[in-house]
């Protein structure tokens, strides 16, 4: 063989072990990110799973709280320890909060009712700042109210104390 055959092959096995050893090099940095970013999705997963717990968490405490209150106010609406437009108004809130659609329950239609036709009337600051004649025109007209949807009220929160006691299957 003459010297540049020579040279020929060893420039060629020369490249043959360079594109080798590019070969793994490029394998072994193609593991290395695929594991880095199949470490980053796994961790990323977990957090995912982290906060939809924590989320959840929330949401039980945030019902439990509204639950709560909710027995409360309508058990003072029964035993007349509040006025039956801020318990309905109280009532309705609590309810919207736990499912907008529970409102549109007939049981639970009076308390919406009443937020229905008494929202225009002044509350706090601004019924002090009315005249006399103006606060008394509206006290009338939320004893009208009160009047006429008692009873409906007062059915409704004892059907919000049975719905409290059979919760969560009388959610849906």
């Amino acid at each position: 063989m003459g010297e540049v055959q020579f040279k020929l092959i060893r420039n060629h096995r020369l490249e043959e072990a360079m594109t080798t050893t590019t070969a793994l090099i490029l394998l072994a940095v193609g593991v290395a990110i695929t594991a880095g970013m199949g470490a980053y999705a796994l961790t990323l997963w977990r957090e995912i799973n982290r906060r939809q717990a924590a989320k959840q968490d929330e949401i039980q405490r945030a019902h439990t709280n509204c639950l709560e209150n909710l027995e409360i106010v309508a058990s003072s609406l029964l035993q007349e320890q509040v006025d039956v437009t801020e318990g309905a108004w109280r009532c309705k809130v609590l309810l919207e909060i736990l499912d907008p659609q529970l409102l549109e329950r007939p049981a639970f239609r009076p308390f919406g009712e009443v937020y229905a036709r008494t929202q225009h009337l002044h509350t706090h600051s601004a019924r002090k700042a009315l005249t006399p004649r103006d606060r008394m025109r509206e006290d009338r007209e939320r004893l009208e109210v009160e009047a006429e949807l008692r009873q409906p009220v007062l059915k409704a929160a004892a059907e919000v104390l049975e719905f409290r006691r059979t919760w969560p299957g009388s959610l849906h």
